[in-house]
């Protein structure tokens, strides 16, 4: 694309860095602010930039927050003995807004997958043990997506937590295999996490 304002080829070069927005995408929304009072856009920038400089990760459960602890940990209503364990935090948002869930999280900040270069040791799997232990949780629910890398990491954890007496469970399959669980749709996740399953029922962990 060629403008005849180097300040909108800036601004369009900003926009289309973002995941999923191309030139075309990145165009329509800059002209979109050029049109739009600057308070507006000031208002803007500044929630962005605000986000991005004071928000937090959760002290117990790494999901984004605004203090030490989320909202989600501090509630006192919150089953604490049920520890759902999700891949990223837009799986947490995801399972949230079914409504069905009212037990605690754990993101473990990725999955294993040797191919990327992501093992056991840049996940965090050492707090998910400490919170066990320290809670004494009763189950782990693993709602990690159905793929290849998924089962890895839930028959990593499974292994390594064999010693603690905590059942661990996971999701039923109504979400298809080698998909993604934060494009699942409400209904069909909500009834993967009520139907879901021993974990034994789904993979077989040697001794």
């Amino acid at each position: 694309m060629i403008f005849s304002s180097k300040l909108l080829n800036d601004a369009v070069q900003e926009f289309s860095k973002l995941p999923g927005i191309g030139k075309k995408t990145a165009l329509r929304m800059v002209l979109h602010l050029l049109k739009t009072e600057v308070g507006q856009v000031e208002a803007f920038t500044e929630a962005v930039i605000t986000m991005r400089k004071e928000i937090k990760f959760c002290s117990k459960c790494h999901n984004i927050s605004d203090e030490l602890v989320c909202a989600i940990c501090a509630q006192p209503t919150r089953n604490k003995q049920q520890i759902c364990v999700v891949e990223n935090i837009r799986d947490v948002i995801a399972i949230e807004n079914t409504g069905q869930y009212n037990g605690l999280y754990h993101v473990l900040g990725g999955i294993i997958s040797p191919l990327d270069g992501i093992g056991p040791e840049q996940l965090q799997i050492e707090s998910l043990r400490e919170r066990i232990i320290h809670d004494r949780a009763e189950e782990l629910i693993m709602a990690l997506s159905p793929n290849m890398e998924g089962d890895t990491t839930i028959y990593y954890l499974v292994k390594l937590f064999k010693d603690l007496p905590v059942r661990i469970t996971t999701i039923a399959r109504g979400i298809s295999f080698g998909g993604e669980l934060e494009y699942a749709d409400e209904t069909t996740l909500a009834r993967s996490i009520a139907r879901r399953l021993p974990v034994e029922n789904y993979v077989q962990v040697g001794g």
